[in-house]
């Protein structure tokens, strides 16, 4: 069993992209008996919200349903339910530290770096380009479960 959980600040654009194009992903491949996929954030600034409108719609004209999810805050107590704790940037690196205190066991890596192309996921917050974020979470997510084969 492979656990997953994707994190970025306010867990309502980024992570909840990788969350739903993981999940089918896994589901296309036949593979759902395998995952266990959720995501969280570092900050507590959008708890409780849905996914991002914009996360909504780049998922819908890309054909994946969006998992039902409501924001939430990843706790120091989940390190040991997950396998993988994988964040989109430095920044959510930084807080997700704060929060872990420590990663002995190796669990927690960026999205991208499971790609031949290790860089941060871009963030749509700021720029309102939900295609660059796509591009990257789908780039990631592929690569993520062909290594998880």
């Amino acid at each position: 069993m492979h656990r997953i959980l994707f994190i970025c600040h306010g867990n309502i654009c980024r992570s909840t992209m990788a969350e739903s194009v993981m999940t089918e992903l896994v589901r296309r491949a036949g593979r759902e008996h395998e995952f266990v996929i959720d995501s969280a954030a570092t900050s507590r600034e959008e708890l409780g919200n849905p996914p991002h409108p914009g996360t909504v719609a780049k998922l819908a004209e890309e054909g994946i349903p969006v998992v039902p999810h409501r924001a939430r805050q990843i706790t120091h107590d989940e390190y040991e339910r997950w396998d993988h704790i994988i964040y989109m940037d430095g920044e959510n690196r930084r807080n997700l530290m704060r929060i872990l205190r420590q990663d002995p066991e190796g669990k927690v890596s960026r999205l991208l770096d499971w790609t031949d192309r290790p860089n941060d996921v871009a963030d749509p917050w700021y720029t309102g380009n939900f295609d660059a974020t796509w591009r990257d979470v789908f780039e990631g997510c592929q690569a993520l479960l062909e290594k998880l084969d």
